[in-house]
């Protein structure tokens, strides 16, 4: 990564922080934010399961078992937000209820439009998705989401409303640092060191560009997201957020 990249890397995840951290510590905003991170833990589940299934079929038993890993602790996080949302009496939003154009419009992700410029939804569904194009771009989302959920979680009001939700987000803070570990163990298992360097510096500068498309598309709302939850908690969310999602946050 170059000076003026490392520059604007700074420049665009400190303003996502700030953002984010206000919009967390202020009880008004925090249940749309959990709701989206949510969706996004959650949603990741499926495409996890068919790597795996993937790699165990090309015959990489040591990855297979470590994206099953990978998918199981991405469920635990979606089921964190869900109790850290239920606790709130709130839940994610009935996208179904929705009319076409509005679910659209919450769903779609200026970041990850930018992020992954150029490759078309073949090109990263979990059957043809490149194995490098995975490993590294996955790796910097990780390795950056254990800082951000650790931020996110100091950012939290010092109050017992909020134990749940601080353990909640250094526990999964624990398990991104794990997740960007086995996937840059992964690279360096296909190409040599300097190889992988140089896919996950080219991450690094498309993780920039999208950090900065988000910026620009959250300064036009005025900083605020499009809204992801509703009152009460349905009995399909009640359930999920039942399940355990941590032993440690068992007795919280």
């Amino acid at each position: 990564m170059n000076f003026w990249t490392h520059l604007l890397h700074l420049a665009g995840s400190g303003a996502v922080a700030y953002i984010t951290a206000a919009n967390i510590r202020d009880s008004k905003t925090r249940p749309n934010v959990l709701a989206g991170f949510q969706l996004a833990e959650s949603g990741s589940v499926p495409f996890l399961e068919a790597l795996s299934q993937r790699a165990a079929n090309e015959g990489d038993e040591w990855l297979a078992e470590r994206l099953a890993r990978h998918a199981q602790d991405e469920r635990r996080h979606g089921q964190i937000f869900a109790q850290a949302l239920k606790r709130l009496n709130k839940q994610v939003i009935d996208f179904k209820s929705l009319p076409k154009t509005d679910t659209d419009e919450r769903r779609r992700s200026p970041f990850f439009e930018a992020y992954f410029e150029g490759y078309s939804p073949e090109q990263l569904s979990p059957q043809t998705i490149d194995w490098m194009v995975f490993f590294a771009s996955t790796y910097i989302l990780e390795l950056d989401a254990s800082k951000e959920f650790a931020r996110m979680a100091r950012a939290l009001p010092d109050d017992d409303a909020s134990v749940f939700l601080q353990k909640g987000l250094l526990s999964i803070a624990s398990d991104e640092t794990g997740h960007a570990a086995y996937l840059h163990e992964a690279m360096q298992r296909r190409v040599s060191y300097a190889e992988a360097e140089e896919a996950i510096a080219h991450w690094r500068t498309r993780k920039v560009n999208a950090l900065l498309a988000m910026v620009g598309n959250l300064f036009q709302r005025s900083g605020k997201f499009p809204s992801m939850v509703q009152d009460g908690v349905s009995p399909e969310m009640a359930a999920l957020a039942e399940e355990p999602a941590a032993p440690e946050l068992a007795s919280v």
